[in-house]
């Protein structure tokens, strides 16, 4: 599991192109048979990705969490971009099909990743956050989540949000996830774009070929910076940051955050003016 420390934003002004990189990009997050782990000074958020081409048990350094197994203070929600499926918890078998979720409560011991078919791997891209209330594992779909269309053509970011997990979705202890789809021929994510001081977040952008990218603007409003993300990447952004996106063709991301709060609407909007 590797260890990624916080950066306080005077210092983070500072940072050339391979230091941003290195302190707030995630990559190389799916390889077969293999389990990619990123422990996050941010509100303690772990980020991972899990490849199976066999059963794949998840497992962890006990030194790193302080605990006997991951979810003894902790909870996860998982979200499935590859193939079929499945999540064994603690012996119950869960099938996870392309985009579909699946949370996992305080309490759970054992967690088995598997895919239907090594031609097209699952690939389980997560997210785990500290919890002090246990909430029930439950499966939510992509056609379960109830969809909000904003933005518009006019400004190139007419998109599609998903809510999975969050107050009226799954029920979690802090832990709050969704996916956000772009229509064809629109590029913009998060415009106009915000910050929420409460919460960190972690976007992953996926969806696109690998011959096309993202570039996502983080930083402070009057000290923007950017980093060029490519297919299946992540990025970790601090409650002072903001956090959006232009793509060179249409793309999807998941949006996943923890805090002192779930509402969704807790965030600090920033004007065009103001973006420096």
């Amino acid at each position: 599991m590797e260890l990624r420390h916080a950066v306080h934003p005077d210092q983070a002004k500072t940072f050339d192109t391979e230091q941003l990189r290195g302190n707030f990009l995630i990559r190389e997050l799916f390889t077969p048979g293999k389990t990619r782990l990123v422990y996050s000074y941010y509100d303690r958020l772990i980020v991972g990705g899990i490849q199976p081409d066999s059963p794949l048990k998840l497992e962890v350094d006990e030194k790193i969490i302080g605990s006997k197994y991951l979810l003894e203070r902790r909870e996860m929600g998982i979200i499935n971009i590859g193939g079929e499926g499945s999540v064994t918890v603690d012996g119950k078998d869960y099938a996870l099909g392309c985009k579909d979720a699946l949370y996992i409560g305080t309490g759970a011991q054992n967690m088995i990743f598997t895919c239907a078919s090594k031609n097209q791997p699952a690939k389980y891209y997560m997210l785990c956050a500290p919890a002090h209330r246990s909430y029930p594992t439950a499966k939510f779909s992509n056609q379960e989540a109830e969809p909000l269309r904003i933005g518009s053509d006019e400004q190139s970011n007419n998109r599609t949000i998903y809510k999975y997990i969050h107050p009226a979705g799954i029920r979690s202890c802090q832990l709050v996830m969704g996916l956000t789809i772009l229509e064809p021929k629109n590029v913009w994510n998060t415009m106009p774009a915000h910050t929420h001081e409460r919460r960190a977040e972690v976007y992953f952008y996926f969806d696109f070929p690998e011959s096309d990218m993202v570039v996502h603007f983080m930083g402070q409003p009057a000290e923007t910076r950017h980093l060029i993300v490519r297919r299946e990447e992540a990025v970790l952004s601090p409650s002072w940051s903001l956090h959006s996106g232009v793509g060179t063709r249409n793309y999807s991301f998941i949006w996943g955050m923890a805090g002192e709060n779930q509402t969704f609407s807790d965030m600090d909007d920033i004007p065009m003016s103001g973006l420096m």
